[in-house]
């Protein structure tokens, strides 16, 4: 009986962290630029709002299909380790790199991330 309840106990904990991240990763997902997607080469906004949303539609229902938890799961864990960075690094500071934004004045043409590049 003791070990029921503790049982019970962790699955609702792992449940609701499972939802949490579910959340987070759709909140993210919902903030970011149309275009930061596409130019992180990444799937469209509304790809990851559609998975994301159902995985946290999932995860509050409380379906008992475990396989959709787990596609669901793999799907978040994706999102957070692979997509957001990507999209955090093509956004920098709430705008996109590149293109002439993110550029120093006055810097040689040869100049590389770490200074001068000199071909040696």
């Amino acid at each position: 009986m003791l070990f029921n309840g503790f049982q019970l106990t962790v699955m609702a904990l792992i449940s609701v962290v499972l939802l949490a991240l579910a959340v987070f990763a759709f909140v993210d997902s919902a903030l970011r630029r149309e275009d930061a997607y596409r130019a992180a080469s990444k799937q469209t906004k509304p790809f990851w709002l559609i998975v994301l949303g159902l995985t946290a539609l999932v995860n509050v229902l409380q379906i008992p299909f475990f396989l959709l938890q787990i596609i669901g799961l793999i799907a978040t864990i994706v999102y957070i380790v692979d997509v957001r960075p990507a999209l955090k690094q093509v956004m920098g500071n709430g705008r996109p790199r590149g293109g002439g934004w993110g550029r120093r004045r006055g810097g040689s043409s040869s100049d590389g991330p770490y200074g001068p590049f000199n071909g040696r």
